[in-house]
């Protein structure tokens, strides 16, 4: 099993940036992929980014030029620094953590609130 916690939600203004962490626990297999989801009000959950063991990335087209995924496999954390930020970026964002050997299922954080608003 793997426990994720996430923080680092709130309210910003537009423009302004956010820093989301994720720290993974429990039975760990590497190499493994982190990543950031999101759910806006009404929508389906849509990929954000994602981070392969050896810092290998992926962005949805909407965030690439603002946000920056990054990892320190050392602390199984990853992070999403978030900046310019939009009101459409308002949504609850939720860490993906999948194995590629050993235990491969999929696991999800509980999800952290973003709202961007003036």
């Amino acid at each position: 099993q793997v426990q994720l916690v996430e923080s680092g939600g709130g309210l910003v203004q537009p423009g302004g940036s956010l820093r989301l962490s994720c720290t993974a626990s429990g039975t760990i297999f590497s190499p493994n992929t982190m990543g950031w989801y999101r759910q806006p009000p009404g929508k389906q959950r849509e990929l954000v980014a994602t981070i392969a063991y050896g810092a290998i990335t992926n962005y949805a087209d909407s965030v690439k030029g603002r946000f920056t995924i990054s990892r320190d496999s050392a602390k199984n954390t990853a992070y999403l620094q978030m900046n310019s930020l939009k009101p459409e970026d308002t949504a609850v964002y939720y860490c993906r953590f999948q194995a590629i050997v050993g235990n491969t299922n999929v696991y999800w954080g509980q999800g952290t609130q973003v709202t961007v608003s003036s």
